[in-house]
């Protein structure tokens, strides 16, 4: 490409941003008159710079001390409790390894283009979520539905470990209170030995094994398991309904401040710290992991666990929720559509090679979430043997894994506090840097839409605190006795597969159609010094937006109404709370789509062609001069245009 863009499909590099610097009036205004067909504004314009004195430089943006904080924030991040606890059931669940098909397929031509393009984005134009969308003004939208995903994530994920700290301090005992009734939360159903499978059977064996618990069939089919009365009677304190939310838990309040005063602490000094303290908050997990592995395949029953995990069924890949499941989870784990991976990588420097760290970090990502495998189904495979039920029966996801599942296997352990005390040490700390790290994207993205150069660090530390207390007071609702449903509300709606399919739709869009691919992949080509496979421009282009339409489409054709624990089902009034929840992201788009354009004069083209010209920012000045851009690319014979750039300068 030649050395200066100019009537190419490359950025102009302007030296004085359009709308950031005041070079030109807002859209809208008197005198804000789009350029003629055929006339390059951004080349000669800008160049020229505005009447008057000249602006202050705008200081330059934190970077991360290390490449590695960046890796390590990214692993963090994205490398979360859904690896641990939704990725093995879901293997088992389709065909053992067969899975592994669709996954890494899915992989390659959704999870990567999309993780990509999400950091290149927020590397290339040095903004968050919501201002590194000035690439294409006109979907800001995209930026601000980014944040209220992010927004609910940080509301109602950090009681994932607020449930987890309150665990973590009951396995600090000789024995484990969901371990044995008698305790004030238990009833009478509460029986610690039972095999209700055996009754299940109908046999004269059955009702003699039921016999010598001084029990009957009928009598065991009405006991409850002490793990589960513990869940349900103690942490949740469960009402019967929605409507019902009841008295709030002094001792959840306790470990909710706890959780987020930590949260707070790990971010409010920005990227400098946060790429500190991830990792140990990256790297402890695994270490954690692999002593459970260790101890889980010594245990009776492990090898038929991990056979049942891995154990082929190709008849399912005819099956088109294998697929579906598949792709959500690559959506799920690799944190796309949240605007927090934008935020990470605007903190990159700018030459950093973004796209060879979304590989290493996509084979992170799911090696992280297959090895997590060996460890969960070695464990239910223990559990299985142990009351002598098949595996199907015991293995669970989401948290009925990580608060029912997996502490009923540690009560069956030797020194069963010590493995419950590091499952859980873990769980908290596999969710906190998803947390912080969410927390700090949705700051950044704030930050960068009310930019003041000269505020200075306290201006940080203000708003993250508002951000965490303003969370804090959301979740105070989820600390109360029907909080439960809430939490569901908010884990099935505000951040469903729907929300985030629609927003990686709309990414590879604006990125592929509206901005161009070819043109970002020369941006790319900017940063790194060469361009990227051309596989990655057609998966922006054609295939990710294929792939996400088909799997919202079947999300929505296969909607099903909230339910709890299979039982209760949500009134009316509950489910359109979940869609305006849904809807309060998905409609920043559309919604600032139809704005922008509406506030505008002018035709429909020239409105267009205004809305979609980006708002370069000051480092684009040092970056895309002819100077620099001629280090990284051969260049090729100069066009008339770029003769007339080359006078102007």
């Amino acid at each position: 490409m030649p050395p200066v863009p100019a009537d190419t499909a490359a950025p102009q590099p302007p030296a004085a941003p359009r709308r950031d610097a005041a070079a030109a009036a807002p859209p809208g205004s008197e005198g804000a008159e789009p350029p003629a067909a055929g006339e390059e504004r951004a080349v000669t314009a800008p160049l020229v710079g505005p009447p008057g004195p000249p602006k202050a430089a705008a200081p330059e943006r934190e970077t991360w001390t290390r490449q590695m904080d960046f890796i390590m924030s990214c692993v963090g991040f994205a490398v979360g409790l859904g690896n641990v606890w939704r990725f093995p059931y879901l293997c088992y669940k389709n065909g053992g390894g067969v899975f592994l098909i669709p996954y890494l397929l899915i992989v390659f031509v959704g999870g990567i283009p999309v993780f990509f393009l999400e950091v290149a984005l927020g590397q290339f134009m040095k903004q968050g979520g919501i201002a590194a969308w000035n690439i294409a003004p006109l979907f800001k939208g995209l930026g601000l539905a980014s944040m209220v995903i992010v927004f609910f994530c940080n509301s109602y994920y950090i009681m994932i470990l607020v449930w987890g700290l309150f665990y973590l301090v009951h396995s600090l005992t000789d024995t484990l209170p969901w371990a044995t009734c008698g305790h004030a939360w238990n009833t009478e159903q509460c029986a610690e030995f039972f095999h209700l499978e055996l009754c299940q059977n109908a046999s004269t064996n059955a009702s003699a094994a039921a016999g010598a618990l001084n029990f009957s069939c009928t009598d065991l089919a009405n006991k409850r398991s002490p793990v589960i009365e513990f869940w349900e009677n103690k942490v949740l304190r469960l009402s019967g309904d929605l409507s019902e939310p009841g008295e709030m838990n002094w001792q959840m309040i306790l470990c909710l401040v706890t959780t987020w005063v930590v949260v707070y602490f790990c971010i409010w000094k920005g990227v400098k710290s946060t790429g500190k303290i991830v990792y140990f908050t990256a790297l402890f997990p695994y270490v954690v992991l692999i002593l459970l592995l260790v101890h889980g395949v010594t245990l009776p029953g492990a090898l038929g666990g991990i056979v049942y995990y891995l154990k082929p069924d190709w008849s399912k890949l005819a099956e088109a929720q294998v697929w579906i499941d598949a792709g959500t989870q690559i959506f799920f784990s690799y944190a796309i559509g949240l605007g927090a991976l934008t935020a990470l990588g605007s903190y990159n420097r700018f030459h950093n090679n973004c796209y060879r760290d979304a590989y290493i970090l996509a084979v992170i990502n799911s090696s992280t979430s297959f090895f997590a495998g060996f460890v969960v189904f070695s464990v239910l495979g223990f559990m299985a043997s142990e009351q002598g039920v098949d595996i199907s029966k015991v293995a669970e996801s989401g948290p009925g894994l990580a608060f029912i599942a997996y502490p009923k296997a540690v009560t069956l352990m030797p020194l069963s506090p010590l493995w419950a005390t590091l499952f859980f040490f873990m769980l908290l700390v596999l969710g906190l840097d998803s947390q912080f790290v969410g927390v700090e994207g949705f700051i950044t993205g704030i930050l960068d839409l009310f930019p003041q150069p000269g505020a200075g660090s306290l201006r940080r530390e203000l708003t993250a605190a508002l951000c965490c207390v303003v969370c804090c007071l959301i979740d105070l609702s989820m600390v109360t006795q029907g909080g439960m449903y809430v939490f569901q509300l908010f884990d099935y709606y505000s951040a469903s597969g729907i929300t985030l399919l629609w927003q990686a739709f709309w990414e590879c869009v604006v990125i592929a159609w509206v901005y161009g691919a070819d043109r970002f992949m020369d941006d790319v080509a900017r940063m790194i010094g060469y361009r990227p496979l051309p596989f990655m421009k057609w998966c922006w282009a054609v295939v990710t937006p294929l792939v996400c339409v088909g799997i919202f489409v079947f999300h929505v054709v296969n909607y099903k109404p909230l339910t709890y624990n299979k039982t209760y089902v949500y009134p009316w009034w509950g489910d359109a709370i979940g869609w305006v929840l849904a809807l309060s992201s998905m409609l920043c788009i559309p919604c600032t789509v139809l704005y922008k354009l509406l506030r505008c004069k002018g035709s429909l083209r020239e409105r267009w062609q205004l809305q979609t010209t980006p708002i370069w920012g000051h480092h684009h000045l040092e970056y895309l001069t002819p100077e620099a851009e001629a280090k990284l690319l051969a260049p090729e014979p100069p066009k008339e245009k770029t003769t007339l750039f080359e006078t102007v300068i």
